[in-house]
């Protein structure tokens, strides 16, 4: 049997079998990005209808209840129940040349995408991290990270259920040193919160409008039990700058009015990452300009 030891120094092994896992991973992804906000919705119409104490005759109809693993996928066009060989991650896709086998209706590139981008990122954080444990690990976050990206494309939500636990998990795993020591990830998850928070709230008085969401604020704050809280300038700088750009850019050339929002949670989780690969050159520069200035 394979140990741990011998798959971290073993080359071929080791990404061979990271870009493997990688892409069932990128495949179950899929499947969180599409059904975790319906399953949330599902959940806020029902404890609606008992708050509001509705009855029975006015509420809607009870829907089939939806989990991560039930009903079976299907095609969103005939309905046809997805079989275990046309679920093979990118693979199946290549092969049907991207349309259902039932039907022949295209399939979103959407799908391959996530997989082939899921497997890509994890691969470089072994490159950049080291064939290490701790790279290991961060998988999770560069997992949890590309979930809560395209979830926030699509709804500008950024769930409880990922951002909480990815929050506790950094905090936990610092306990023992992982990427960061443990009062650096502390602060870093309470810095990181209070500083959007604060932002929030300043907006929202001067304004009367809120500026964001608050799981941008936990969001943060799980960067920060992540990565500590030395890398949180940097972490907020790198989205504020990306996310202004591609912001004007909408504005400008794609007509996107400025009064519809565009979620920050992508601009937050690239900073995370782009932290996490290069943390230590980060912190090596912010630390040389401060010793310089």
């Amino acid at each position: 049997m394979i140990n741990l030891d011998t798959l971290l120094n073993t080359p071929w092994l080791l990404y061979t079998s990271v870009t493997f896992v990688s892409l069932c991973v990128g495949s179950f992804l899929n499947v969180v990005i599409l059904r975790l906000p319906r399953m949330m919705e599902q959940e806020w119409r029902g404890q609606c209808e008992v708050l509001l104490e509705l009855p029975e005759g006015q509420r809607a109809p009870a829907a089939t209840p939806i989990t991560l693993s039930k009903p079976d996928s299907t095609c969103p066009s005939c309905g046809h129940r997805i079989r275990a060989w046309e679920n093979i991650p990118v693979v199946s896709y290549l092969f049907l040349r991207g349309r259902c086998s039932a039907c022949r209706n295209p399939i979103s590139i959407r799908y391959p995408l996530i997989e082939a981008i899921t497997a890509l990122f994890s691969v470089l954080t072994i490159v950049f991290l080291g064939p290490t444990e701790t790279a290991l690990w961060c998988l999770l976050l560069v997992w949890a990270l590309i979930a809560l990206t395209m979830i926030d494309f699509d709804t500008q939500l950024l769930p409880d259920s990922i951002t909480l636990p990815l929050l506790w998990l950094g905090l936990i795993l610092n306990s023992f040193g992982l990427l960061t020591p443990f009062d650096s990830a502390f602060w870093g998850a309470v810095a990181g919160y209070l500083s959007l928070w604060s932002v929030y709230w300043l907006f929202r008085l001067v304004t009367g409008k809120e500026g964001m969401g608050h799981g941008d604020f936990k969001l943060l704050a799980a960067l920060g039990a992540w990565l500590g809280w030395m890398l949180l300038p940097a972490v907020i700088l790198l989205s504020s700058v990306v996310g202004a750009a591609v912001g004007i850019s909408l504005i400008l050339f794609r007509r996107h009015g400025r009064e519809v929002p565009i979620p920050f949670g992508p601009y937050l989780a690239a900073a995370g990452l782009l932290s996490l690969w290069f943390g230590d050159r980060i912190l090596a520069a912010w630390v040389g300009y401060l010793g310089g200035a």
